[in-house]
């Protein structure tokens, strides 16, 4: 009599992560998405390992949480996922303010971000 299972969202060979509310920029967030897009994630996360980037250790934190969906949820290989799909989405943006010169206001616009990490199992080339 219970509820019924939700249908998946993503194909059998996926699965997926979401990170809401990282304090940054779309913008600059979408730079440290487009460093991992395509590659097999012990790659990915050796490059967001070692990024200069602030934000990378947030995407890294991401896609470790992807993969171990893949691994927990869905009986993924985790050695053959590559990272499918990466997307930057806007969330809110706090707007504060300063006084300027001759009685104007500065706006100051302090913009939250979210990110989707999609991981694939891919068959190995032989």
């Amino acid at each position: 009599m219970g509820k019924e299972n939700n249908p998946r969202r993503v194909a059998d060979n996926e699965a997926f992560a979401k990170t809401k509310m990282l304090r940054t920029s779309p913008q600059k967030l979408n730079l440290v998405a487009q460093l991992i897009r395509g590659k097999k994630v012990d790659k990915a996360l050796a490059d967001l390992t070692f990024s200069h980037k602030r934000i990378a250790g947030d995407v890294k934190k991401c896609l470790q949480s992807a993969i171990a969906n893949a691994e927990n949820n869905h009986n993924l290989d985790v050695d053959n996922l590559v990272v499918a799909e990466a997307w930057v989405g806007k969330n809110l943006v706090m707007k504060r303010g300063r006084p300027r010169a001759r009685g104007r206001y500065g706006k100051i616009m302090k913009p939250f971000s979210e990110i989707t990490i999609k991981v694939r199992q891919v068959e190995e080339q032989a």
